[in-house]
């Protein structure tokens, strides 16, 4: 039955059928092979994979994030950002990974954070000397910091499949995207010397500089919140979501002025087209996780990975491999509801704590949103900066590189990661 079930999955993932489709396809003709399955425990399944007041705080979130970006906040955010980082050589470049570790606690949707800042940022830095292929490289790279900063999407998909806390999870993701961010400046700052890209020559001084702090302050605390009542225990994940909604129109309607009843309604809706679209591939991985486990592929991967090595840091490594090699063909949250009830079984029977592996997961796929040949926000970039993807595929094989390194360094290292959740009270 496995085997059936896997060969419909890439035939129909090879021929281009939409994921959600192919998916629920692999699981009804499977069942009907089988022919021992009644068809109304695909249903059952399927009603079960959005039940889950978890899953509430995903449409939450991405809503969030539209408000923020329609309201215009990222602009203020820019400038705090140059008022920051401007000074370094390539200071543009510089403020367009600060800017997304900014909007990474606000949003946590990389696409959504390529589409505000890149919208932005990618323009001007063409406009100041940098090269467009740089422009893009640095944009869509710096947006994959998004899911693992919290709030992260990813995050609470795989804590509502995988039982996994999602707090934990956020807290779990703090160091890692901090240095994702730091990885990243520094590898645009050795390009902007090797290239003489320009230094912002523009000095905002002591009053400059809390003009801006006190401007962005509003947009600055709506991360603050978000994670200062999560990981308080203020509230849970789904009810920050709703308060991080709440702030937003608050500040957008009230003390930035920029949102409007018409800007508003269409967040609204683009926000449930993306949200329909992630909520149906959640539904049908249910009865897919099903068939998965009746068929027993947990325990026969267990079998044949512990039969070659019983080395947990040897079996990282090549799960490392194996999703960054599926990041580069398949969509981040196919990967993460295919594969995360699959591999994650295997790291528990390795000893490996589940918080640690749950953060290590979501990093390897959403790094695969910014390597070629299929990352969506390396697309998005590009298409901003109005250059050919295989330009931008090549100006961002050094970023992506250090994100590998990133990768493997909290891999090997689970204190980077578990220190925090353990420091606030949510793991032992």
């Amino acid at each position: 039955m496995a085997i059936w079930l896997f060969t419909f999955i890439v035939l129909f993932l090879v021929i281009g059928m939409p994921i959600a489709f192919g998916l629920g396809l692999a699981v009804a003709m499977t069942i009907l092979i089988n022919g021992k399955i009644p068809m109304t425990m695909v249903f059952q399944q399927f009603y079960q994979g959005v039940d889950s007041f978890t899953l509430i705080a995903l449409p939450l979130f991405i809503l969030a994030g539209n408000l923020i970006a329609q309201a215009k906040i990222i602009d203020d955010i820019l400038v705090l950002c140059n008022v920051l980082v401007g000074k370094i050589r390539g200071g543009l470049a510089n403020a367009n990974i600060v800017g997304s570790m900014f909007f990474a606690g606000i949003s946590g949707s990389a696409v959504a954070e390529t589409a505000a800042i890149g919208g932005a940022l990618i323009p001007a830095m063409v406009k100041n000397g940098y090269d467009p292929d740089f422009s893009v490289a640095v944009t869509a790279s710096a947006s994959v910091i998004g899911p693992i900063i919290p709030p992260s999407i990813g995050m609470v998909l795989y804590g509502s499949i995988m039982p996994v806390s999602v707090a934990a999870l956020f807290a779990g993701g703090l160091v890692p995207g901090i240095m994702l961010g730091i990885g990243l400046m520094m590898v645009a700052t050795f390009i902007s010397y090797k290239r003489k890209y320009p230094v912002i020559t523009e000095k905002y001084g002591v009053k400059g500089t809390i003009k801006a702090l006190v401007k962005t302050f509003p947009a600055l605390l709506m991360p603050i919140i978000i994670l200062g009542g999560i990981l308080g225990g203020v509230f849970t994940p789904t009810e920050a979501a709703a308060v991080a909604n709440i702030y937003a129109l608050l500040i957008g309607f009230f003390y930035y002025r920029s949102l409007d009843l018409k800007g508003v309604i269409s967040c609204i809706k683009s926000s449930m087209v993306l949200a329909g679209a992630v909520l149906t591939i959640v539904a049908i991985t249910y009865p897919l996780g099903w068939l998965v486990a009746m068929g027993q592929v947990p325990q026969h991967l267990v079998e044949i990975i512990t039969s070659i090595t019983s080395n947990k840091y040897l079996v990282l490594f090549f799960i490392n491999i194996f999703l960054l090699f599926l990041g580069c063909i398949m969509d981040a949250n196919a990967n993460l509801l295919i594969f995360a009830p699959i591999l994650a079984p295997l790291a528990l029977q390795l000893g490996i704590d589940p918080v640690h592996f749950g953060v290590i997961f979501v990093l390897n796929i959403i790094i695969g949103l910014a390597t070629p040949p299929f990352g969506v926000c390396l697309f998005v970039a590009s298409g901003i900066g109005k250059i050919p993807i295989e330009r931008a595929m090549k100006a961002i094989i050094p970023f992506v590189l250090v994100e590998i390194c990133v990768l493997f360094l909290v891999t090997y290292f689970p204190a980077l990661i578990l220190t925090f959740p353990k420091l606030m009270g949510l793991i032992k």
